[in-house]
C-alpha cells in the first residue's frame, strides 16, 4: 500500500530525525509497553504457561486445580467490544466484521428457511449421541450424491455421527485420539488451539503457511514431515480459515492419497466446502470435499466435519456432523456421551428435508452469487483506501488483512481493533489464528501479528458501515498523527491490577 508517512507531529511532510527515532521506537517495541497487548494478556487464560493457575483476578482465591483455557478469538473480541460499550440490543449500531457466521436473512434465490419446526413427543427425549438414524442416513445420502456417484464404496449412516456443532465435533475427536503427534498450520481456525491444548494426547507440531506460496499446504513436505517427524494425525480447516485459500483438484486427491498411503489420519474441518468463488459463472453450485477422492469409505483414514452453521447458515441451530470409517463413529458416540450428550433432537428432525440434493443445489447457487458480490465489493472499497490484501480470498468469507504497510502503531492487528471498536467496529487480530498451544511466544514475534481478519459474512450495508470505520481512522491518523493511536482503551469488565499500573 502506497501512502505518505506520517509523522509522529501530525505532518505529512518528510521526517525529522526525532520523527524517525520515535517511530521506530514504537515499531519495535516489546508488547509490555503496548497498552492492547497488555489488555489481551491480562485477559485469563492469556498469559504465557506458567505454572499457577491463570484467574479473572490474581487478587481473587484460585479454585484449586482449575485453568483458564484461553478463549477463542470471537469470544476475547466480543468482550472486548462489550467493554467499549456492544450489547447484543444495540448491534445495530455497531458494525461486526469479526463474526465467524454469515449473515442468516434471506438472500436473493435462496430457498426459505422453516419459522417453525414440530415437536413431536418422542422428540423430546434424547437423541442417540450419534444423531437419529434418519438424519444420519439423509447426511450420507448427500455425500454419496455428490461426491461419490459411480464409486462401489458408499456411506451409510454408520459412517455419520451428528453432533452439537463444529467445536464438539473437533473435541469428540480429539478425546479419540491416542498419544500422537498432530501436525497443524499456521495460519489455522482459532479453536485449534484450545483443542490442541487441552487434550494433552495430541503433541502439537506446526507447519508455517507462507504468503509466498499463497498460504499452501505442501502436499510433498508433508509427507517428508510424516516420515521424519513420524506424524499420525494431520488437522486442517479446507477451505482455509482465515486466509481464505482452499486445497481442491488435485492436491486434495494427493492429500486424500498421502493419508490412506502413510496410514496418517487427516481431519479436515470443511465447513466452508460451498464458499467457492469460480470465475466462470458455469461452475457455481459446485462445492469441495475431500469425500470426493477417498477409496474405501470404512478404510482410507479421512475425517469430515462439517454440519448447518455455515453453508446452510442455521449457525444457532448447532446440528452438524462427522463422517469417518464406522469405527472411528462408534468411538465418537463414546466420546460424546461424556463430552456433550448429542445434538438437539427436535432440530435434528427439522434438518432432514434441507439435505435433499435439490434443495442443496439451489442453496449452493444463491449463496455462492450473493457472497462472491460480497466479497468483490469488499476488495474493491479496501483497494481504494489502500489497505493490502497479499493473497485474495478464493473461498470462505473472510479476507486476511495485512497491516504491515500501515505506520505503527496501527500496524498490529491488536492495536487496529482496539482502535476500530473506538468506531464501533469489530474485527479479529491475526494473532489468535496463530495455533501456539504453549502460548510462549512473545506477540510482537508472531507471523500473524500484524493482520486481521475481516469478515464479510455480515449484509453488504454492515460491511460498508465497517468499512466506513476504518476510513475514518486512517483519515484521523493523516489529520491527527500518530500519537493519537495506542492508548485510551477502555478497560475489560472484570479490570486487573497489571493493567491499572500500566496507566
Amino acid at each position: 500500500m502506497s501512502h505518505t508517512p506520517y509523522s509522529a507531529s501530525g505532518r505529512s511532510t518528510p521526517y525529522h530525525l526525532r520523527d524517525i527515532v520515535h517511530d521506530v521506537m514504537k515499531t519495535y517495541r516489546h508488547e509490555k509497553e503496548s497498552e492492547a497487548h497488555m489488555i489481551f494478556r491480562d485477559a485469563a487464560g492469556h498469559k504465557p504457561k506458567s505454572v499457577l493457575p491463570q484467574t479473572v483476578n490474581p487478587e481473587e482465591e484460585t479454585v484449586p486445580g482449575i485453568q483458564h483455557p484461553g478463549s477463542t478469538g470471537v469470544i476475547y473480541c466480543s468482550d472486548r467490544a462489550m467493554a467499549n460499550g456492544f450489547s447484543y440490543a444495540s448491534s445495530h449500531e455497531w458494525a461486526n466484521l469479526g463474526q465467524g457466521a454469515p449473515e442468516v436473512g434471506p438472500i436473493p434465490d435462496a430457498p426459505s428457511k422453516p419459522q417453525s419446526i414440530p415437536l413431536p413427543e418422542d422428540s423430546l427425549e434424547y437423541a442417540p449421541t450419534t444423531g437419529i438414524k434418519a438424519l444420519r442416513e439423509a447426511v450420507a445420502t448427500l455425500y454419496n450424491h455428490t461426491y461419490r456417484q459411480g464409486k462401489a464404496s458408499q456411506y451409510t449412516y454408520e459412517n455419520v455421527c451428528i453432533v452439537p456443532g463444529g467445536r464438539a465435533g473437533l473435541s469428540r475427536v480429539a478425546a479419540v485420539v491416542g498419544d500422537v503427534y498432530c501436525s497443524y498450520q499456521v495460519p489455522d481456525y482459532t479453536a485449534y488451539d484450545q483443542v490442541l491444548g487441552a487434550f494433552k494426547r495430541l503433541i502439537p507440531v506446526p507447519t508455517s503457511l507462507e504468503a509466498d506460496n499463497n498460504y499452501r499446504l505442501d502436499i510433498e513436505q508433508t509427507r517428508k514431515d510424516i516420515k521424519n517427524q513420524g506424524l499420525e494425525v494431520i488437522i486442517a480447516s479446507n477451505p482455509r480459515n482465515p486466509t481464505g485459500q482452499v486445497i481442491q483438484g488435485d492436491e486434495l486427491k494427493q492429500l486424500v492419497s498421502l493419508a490412506r498411503e502413510a496410514t496418517t489420519t487427516v481431519i479436515l474441518d470443511e465447513f466452508y466446502s460451498w464458499y467457492i468463488y469460480p470465475e466462470d459463472e458455469a461452475e457455481f453450485g459446485k462445492s469441495i470435499s475431500s469425500a470426493q477422492y477417498i477409496d474405501d469409505v470404512n478404510s482410507d483414514p479421512v475425517v469430515i466435519v462439517d454440519g448447518l452453521t455455515k453453508n446452510w447458515r442455521l449457525p444457532g441451530w448447532r446440528v452438524c456432523w462427522v463422517i469417518g470409517p464406522k469405527n472411528l463413529v462408534t468411538a465418537l458416540s463414546q466420546s460424546g456421551s461424556f463430552l456433550d450428550g448429542g445434538a438437539n433432537h427436535p432440530l435434528q428432525l427439522a434438518a432432514i428435508d434441507l439435505l435433499k440434493p435439490e434443495r442443496v443445489h439451489l442453496e449452493k447457487l444463491a449463496l455462492q452469487k450473493h457472497f462472491k458480490h460480497k466479497r468483490d465489493h469488499v476488495l474493491r472499497r479496501l483497494k481504494t483506501l489502500g489497505f493490502r490484501v497479499d493473497v485474495p480470498p478464493q473461498a470462505t468469507f473472510y479476507v486476511w488483512l495485512n497491516l504491515e504497510n500501515l505506520p505503527a502503531p496501527l500496524n498490529n492487528g491488536l492495536t487496529f481493533f482496539e482502535e476500530l471498536l473506538k468506531e464501533k467496529t469489530i474485527v479479529i487480530p491475526g494473532i489468535f489464528f496463530d495455533i501456539n498451544p504453549a502460548h510462549r511466544r512473545n506477540l510482537f514475534n508472531s507471523p500473524c501479528h500484524h493482520f486481521v481478519r475481516l469478515s464479510f459474512g455480515p449484509p453488504l450495508d454492515v460491511l460498508d458501515m465497517g468499512i466506513d470505520a476504518m476510513e475514518r481512522v486512517l483519515k484521523k491518523a493523516k489529520k491527527e498523527g500518530m500519537r493519537a493511536f495506542g492508548h485510551g482503551y477502555s478497560k475489560s469488565v472484570e479490570g486487573s491490577a497489571a493493567f491499572e499500573k500500566l496507566v
